[in-house]
This record gives structure tokens, C-alpha cells and sequence, in this order.
């Protein structure tokens, strides 16, 4: 346990779960949302901060999960003043030229940084069983592990430098993008053909093409169209092409990446603001001309 409280900004489909978890093992809470009402939800272990700038005056220790890189770029000049604040954690995907900036101006400010990436989505964050890619300096990293392991499974040192744990994190969703965009190609076009579509996701579950979108995805969301994994398809281009941003910054080509990134970009425009990502389907739906059988379009 912790004397002192801990500080949290932004309380969205993933934060909110995490800072539940902080409070159900003990910890009081200092917190701030732009929406003040899911910072009221936490309940009275949770004291609800005016802003950032106040959490960082009143917590040693902030976690940050937001949205988008300038918005962590937004919050992090916030904090970096702070009276009480001595480590950082952001949660968020930002990406590694901004997580590199925003540790060169917390370094400035004396405050530690620890970039702690998630992976496994609002049902992992709901199940406290995510996975944690975390990279900072050993003595930031051991003050705060035992505070991520409360939501992280699996906690992975991945570096000592800020940025590495953003890197591991894009990684992991080019390859879940990748893994989203074949396996709709391939329920589209076996439909079109006559195969039906269930019993083909239970081939490949079987076999050697078994991955996110064939196990979860597609039997959860996009067979019985609920497309509600709490996850947008926007946010999911952007971290596509925040992964091949660091792979030109390097001079590494990634040839099936950029294929990738473009039709998720390309889905992105053709879709509303909201759309889940695993409406990814409807889309390819649209560029096959075809339905994947089976499945009734709700009206609309």
C-alpha cells in the first residue's frame, strides 16, 4: 500500500478499469477527466481533481491514459510542473518520438518517466489481465511495478529508454491490424464462394491461421455484429501508422506494413468517428461487394 495517493488522467474505456483496480487494491486516488462525470464514478476513494496540473501537485506518482499523442503531449506540459510529482506513467500509445519528447521535458523537471504501453483492450482492462510493456530506468520501474501488475498479468521490461515500450506496443497492433484486415478478406471472399462463415473460423482456429481476429473478433463482434470491442477504428489507423512513422524514422522498410496502413487508413476515412475497429469488416464488405454470409445487416 501507498500512503500517499496516486494520480490519474484520463478515465476512458481503458483508464476507468485501471484506476478501479488501483482503488480496489488499496491506494487513494487523485483524479482528472475531461468529463468530470467518470471522475465522480470512482467514488469517494477517488478525489476528483479540477486538472492535471492539481493531480500533479497533490500525487508523486501520476498514471496517464489518453486518446492520442497531442493530447499526451497537452497533459505531460501540464504535469511537468507539478510540486509533488516524482514519476510518470504513461499508459497511453503515443508513440516513440513523442514518448522521447515528452521524457526529455520531464528528465528537464527531475521527474522520472516510465512509458507503460497496455495491450488487450477493454476486456483485459474489465479482467485486470493486460499485458504491460514498460521501459524506463530500473529504479523507476521498481517503484511502480507492483502498481501495474494490480491491472498487468504479464508486466515486460522491455528497455531502459522511454519510446521502447511505445515501439513494443505499435508492434503488437500493426500485427493485430494485420491479423483484422486478412482474416476479413478471407471471411469475405470464402462467403462469396459458399463457405459458411462460422465453420470456416473454426478451421482456421484449428489450423495454422488461428489469430486475434479469428479466436475473439470475428465470433464476438463481427458474426453477431455487436462491433463493440471498445476500441476505435481511428485510433487503431493511427497506431498503424505510428509504427511505420518509427520504421522510416529507422530506415527499415516494411513492405506488408505500409500495405496495412493504407487500408486501414483508407477504412478510417469511410468510416464514422466512432466506428470500432472491428467494423473493419463492413468495410471490406463494401470493397468485395459482398456480405459475409450469415449474418443479417441490423437496420438502420
Amino acid at each position: 500500500m501507498t500512503a500517499a495517493p496516486l494520480g490519474f488522467v484520463g478515465l476512458g474505456a481503458i483508464g476507468a478499469p485501471l484506476a478501479r483496480a488501483l482503488l480496489e487494491s488499496g491506494h487513494r486516488l487523485v483524479v482528472h477527466d475531461v468529463e468530470a462525470s467518470r471522475a465522480e464514478s470512482l467514488g469517494s476513494g477517488a478525489q476528483v481533481a479540477p486538472s492535471p496540473r492539481d493531480v500533479a501537485d497533490r500525487a508523486e506518482v501520476v498514471f496517464v491514459s489518453l486518446p492520442t499523442p497531442a493530447v499526451v503531449r497537452e497533459v505531460a506540459d501540464t504535469l511537468a510542473g507539478g510540486r509533488a510529482l516524482k514519476v510518470y506513467v504513461d499508459l497511453s500509445t503515443t508513440g516513440v518520438a513523442v514518448a522521447r519528447e515528452v521524457a526529455e521535458a520531464f528528465a528537464a523537471a527531475g521527474v522520472a518517466v516510465v512509458d507503460a504501453p497496455v495491450s488487450g483492450g477493454v476486456a483485459g482492462a474489465n479482467a485486470r489481465t493486460l499485458a504491460v510493456m514498460a521501459a524506463g530506468d530500473e529504479e523507476a520501474l521498481a517503484r511502480v511495478e507492483p502498481l501495474l501488475r494490480t491491472f498487468g498479468e504479464n508486466v515486460f521490461h522491455v528497455g531502459r529508454e522511454p519510446g521502447q515500450g511505445q515501439l513494443a506496443k505499435v508492434l503488437n497492433n500493426l500485427l493485430s491490424a494485420t491479423a483484422m484486415a486478412i482474416t476479413s478478406e478471407a471471411l469475405v471472399l470464402g462467403s462469396a464462394a459458399g463457405l459458411e462463415p462460422q465453420t470456416l473460423l473454426d478451421v482456421f482456429n484449428a489450423g495454422s491461421g488461428r489469430n486475434t481476429a479469428t479466436s475473439t473478433k470475428f465470433p464476438t463482434h463481427v458474426l453477431p455484429e455487436t462491433f463493440a470491442s471498445g476500441f476505435r477504428l481511428e485510433l487503431m489507423a493511427k497506431d498503424v501508422e505510428l509504427c511505420l512513422a518509427e520504421a522510416r524514422a529507422v530506415g527499415v522498410p516494411m513492405r506488408v506494413g505500409e500495405l496495412v496502413g493504407e487500408l486501414w487508413t483508407l477504412a478510417a476515412s469511410e468510416s464514422a468517428p466512432d466506428a470500432d475497429h472491428t467494423e473493419f469488416a463492413r468495410i471490406v464488405e463494401e470493397w468485395g461487394g459482398h456480405r459475409i454470409a450469415g449474418r443479417e445487416r441490423s437496420a438502420t
